[in-house]
């Protein structure tokens, strides 16, 4: 019965705290008409999904894209051009301005924030902007306006500015030219990065930019031979169909009526389609334009090339009649022999021995090569571009101290056919997510309970058991694929999984649907669940590229090609299988834990980007949309530690603080008045004590005087000189006690015998004697301005916000009495 007893009353308490809850989010979501003007989140009261949510929806309505919570910035994407959002003149408002953080939330407070870091010499000193969110969310476009926002504040100086101004360019020219090659259209964005880029803007002693370098991650380069329905290649091949003169049509040999197996949806306008901004881009960064795109160019031909079975068993694969032109016309381009071009995707050699043998491939293993040489060669030359681009902008290092770096990453992304560029892609946001959660969900509670505080703490999704289910060891999934990889043995995509129930069952963050006649696996991230086919996962991983493929592009007689691939032995397959075999998913988890280091060496900032709908429409707001990514980044628990927390110490201190400057300046009135009284009482003393002097001089024994028998202080029949008394302030009293020294007569003695009970002195025998102390130590009244210092014993001062510095020491002045006693 007690225990029921006890079930009950803590639902009826659970019941009554949700209701009052839910009262609390009703009255705060009733005036509706103000929830836009919440410019920080964590003035929201309550902090829910709910209310968050709400007021977010507000402020995209009245066209209000950035919003604070807490120690992060939410940026929600408008999905239409903004420009007086991102003028100079905005630029120089939040630069100039003494304290950017009151003005309204912009992606410039950010930027801000971390450029006056650097220049205060603030430890960590090197800064990094993470801009994080799904795919579609508006990372490109927020780090292309920190780029754009440093290139122009850092810049300003008169010195070498020849030099400034042309790094300036090239920062900003290396933009279009990364995304022309490395973004494309998906499902869920127009342009989405499909490699991941840390750009450090380099900064000297005077925190001009002087320099800047780009590291990547991990290039879809897949995307150049395979496409997923309704997505699209790389921009920049879109770029040159459309944006080529006649005269290019024919030196690249793409007439205007021909189509593009790897260029779906060609008929798609979009406004990264532009070509004449990527070739400027290019000639500024000193990058021959016309001999690249005609390597691109032969790629495109190369797509439209295609195998027939072969007449004969033993012989190779026939090309139909179409392709057979379309191969002469890529080879061209290439500038590689035909005869070797066509050899090396339709026969492979093996090592028998020492002796090599040639076997025939396949039709489906020719068109497997030939989409390998495709995306070798665009991988390779994307490299050299990065590469090229850096050596043209970065600083030697004795010319820069310190560093501001944006890192923009492709999102998080969840499709209807997911494999291993996906799990990478999606292992990269939960290491993200890690550093945020360990920067600031867990490290500032456990820093609030270091201090002492009273702290309970919050909870949020921590995604380290997801983490170890990808990386982690003994047994993860990139430790298992590594392995198959090693084995070399043809892939089997259902022992595979097998493998994977018996290594990771225990694991709560994978799972498997038994109805599913695919081998898949499914793991729970942090921002939801996603299924991964396991079909062609390990071949992925091998990356393999034939030695056939290697040898003929040694061959050509294009520079850059050949210059791409004169050590080219080291990417392909060793020459008798005995190399050691580096897959995609180890050099691409070395590449991030490299990135993860120069991340926990620098001063985070973090910008939250949110996508409101997701068919990419102009200022539309999708609830369910918005509220997925709100809690799988733990936006709310950012705003719960943050408003609960000391990191937002500043706008309620600054409430205290000018109300103890209120209370000083009352108090110091107050003591200024109290001084002007006790100066005017030490003087009537002086005058009274020089009155009784001259009547000591005209008479041997004195008379009593009526004003001193008055105010205490008598004559002793036993001492011939009179002494005046005065009572002390308690103060003064109590910081002497018990070892006060007074001077006592007789019609004074009950005055004093009653301070001596309020004080509570104890009497002793021969504790207390009497001292004259007029004529050799001067008038013995407190009132009289002392001579020495007064040290005060209080330790608390009994007024509210006074007390501004407690310590437990006795020997010093505090609070109010260090206002009263500042000049004595």
């Amino acid at each position: 019965m007690q225990v029921h007893g006890l079930k009950d009353r803590t639902q009826d308490l659970r019941k009554s705290l949700n209701d009052s809850l839910e009262g609390d989010i009703r009255d705060f979501l009733i005036n509706e008409a103000e929830l836009h003007t919440y410019d920080d989140l964590t003035k929201v009261n309550p902090v829910t999904p709910s209310t968050v949510l709400k007021c977010l929806q507000a402020r995209y309505s009245a066209k209000v894209f950035y919003t604070h919570a807490g120690c992060t910035l939410v940026a929600l994407n408008p999905f239409q051009p903004i420009p007086h959002l991102y003028s100079l003149d905005v630029m120089r408002e939040y630069h100039t301005a003494p304290q950017p953080q009151e003005f309204k939330p912009h992606i410039f407070i950010v930027a801000e924030e971390a450029y006056r870091n650097v220049q205060g010499q603030v430890e960590p000193i090197n800064q990094s902007l993470v801009v994080s969110g799904e795919s579609g969310a508006g990372k490109t476009w927020t780090s292309r306006c920190l780029m754009k926002y440093y290139a122009t504040v850092a810049t300003s100086s008169q010195k070498c500015q020849d030099t400034v101004e042309k790094i300036e360019r090239r920062v900003l020219d290396s933009n279009p030219v990364m995304e022309a090659f490395g973004n494309a259209c998906t499902l869920r964005n127009s342009n989405s990065s499909r490699f991941g880029k840390y750009i450090q803007l380099q900064l000297n002693g005077s925190q001009l930019l002087v320099g800047a370098s780009v590291q990547t991650y991990l290039l879809e380069k897949t995307r150049v031979a395979f496409q997923a329905p309704t997505e699209r290649n790389f921009h920049i091949f879109y770029q040159m169909m459309k944006g080529a003169t006649e005269k290019q049509r024919l030196e690249w040999m793409l007439p205007s009526e021909q189509d593009f197996a790897w260029l779906p949806h060609a008929e798609k306008t979009l406004e990264e389609d532009c070509l004449r901004e990527t070739v400027e881009a290019m000639i500024n960064l000193g990058i021959d334009e016309r001999k690249r795109t005609q390597i691109l160019a032969g790629l495109l031909q190369l797509g439209n090339v295609y195998f027939s079975p072969a007449s004969e068993e033993a012989q190779p694969c026939d090309l139909d009649g179409h392709s057979k032109g379309l191969i002469c016309f890529s080879a061209d381009l290439l500038q590689v022999p035909l005869d070797e071009l066509q050899s090396c995707l339709t026969v492979r050699t093996l090592l028998a021995g020492k002796q090599s043998v040639l076997k025939p491939c396949s039709q489906s293993e020719c068109g497997v090569r030939r989409d390998c040489l495709a995306k070798v060669i665009y991988a390779q030359l994307f490299d050299w571009l990065v590469t090229f681009i850096n050596n043209s902008m970065c600083a030697d290092s004795s010319m820069w101290c310190n560093f501001i770096g944006l890192l923009d990453v492709y999102g998080f992304e969840c499709f209807l056919l997911n494999n291993l560029e996906q799990l990478c892609i999606n292992y990269a946001n939960e290491k993200l997510q890690q550093h945020f959660v360990a920067h600031y969900l867990k490290a500032q509670q456990e820093e609030y309970v270091t201090e002492g505080l009273q702290w309970s703490f919050i909870r949020y999704q921590d995604n380290q058991g997801c983490l170890d289910l990808i990386e982690g060891s003994p047994s993860s999934i990139f430790s298992l694929l590594n392995e198959e990889c090693r084995l070399n043995r043809v892939s089997d995509a259902k022992q595979f999984r097998v493998r994977l129930q018996k290594e990771l069952s225990d694991n709560t963050s994978i799972s498997w649907d038994k109805l599913s006649k695919e081998p898949h696996f499914t793991v729970a991230h942090y921002a939801g669940n996603v299924s991964y086919q396991i079909e062609g996962m390990m071949e992925k991983n091998k990356d393999p590229v034939p030695p056939e493929i290697i040898s003929v592009l040694q061959k050509s007689q294009d520079s850059l090609l050949h210059s791409l691939f004169a050590d080219g032995d080291r990417e392909s397959e060793g020459s008798r299988g005995h190399s050691k075999v580096v897959t995609v998913v180890s050099k691409f988890k070395n590449s991030l834990e490299s990135l993860m280091k120069i991340l926990h060496s620098t001063t985070p900032h973090y910008t939250r980007c949110i996508k409101p709908n997701p068919d990419c429409r102009p200022l539309t707001f999708k609830k369910e949309e918005v509220i997925a990514q709100l809690e799988a980044c733990g936006i709310v628990e950012t705003i719960n530690i943050s408003a609960a927390g000391f990191p937002i110490r500043s706008w309620l201190v600054r409430r205290e603080i000018k109300k103890w400057h209120k209370a000083a300046s009352i108090i110091q009135t107050t003591w200024r008045r109290w001084r002007a009284w006790m100066d005017a009482l030490a003087e009537a003393e002086l005058d009274d004590a020089e009155d009784f002097m001259e009547n000591e001089a005209s008479s041997v024994l004195p008379k009593l005087d009526p004003l001193l028998k008055e105010r205490g202080s008598v004559q002793l029949s036993s001492i011939q000189e009179p002494v005046l008394v005065r009572g002390w302030p308690i103060g003064l009293a109590m910081a002497s006690a018990p070892s006060v020294t007074v001077s006592l007569t007789a019609t004074g003695f009950q005055r004093i015998m009653s301070m001596m009970a309020c004080l509570k002195s104890p009497f002793r025998h021969g504790g207390y004697k009497v001292k004259t102390n007029q004529f050799d130590q001067g008038v013995a009244s407190i009132r009289a301005q002392p001579r020495g210092s007064i040290k005060m014993h209080l330790q608390r001062s009994p007024l509210l916000y006074a007390d501004m510095h407690p310590v437990h020491k006795t020997d010093v002045v505090t609070g109010f009495n260090q206002i009263l006693l500042e000049r004595t």
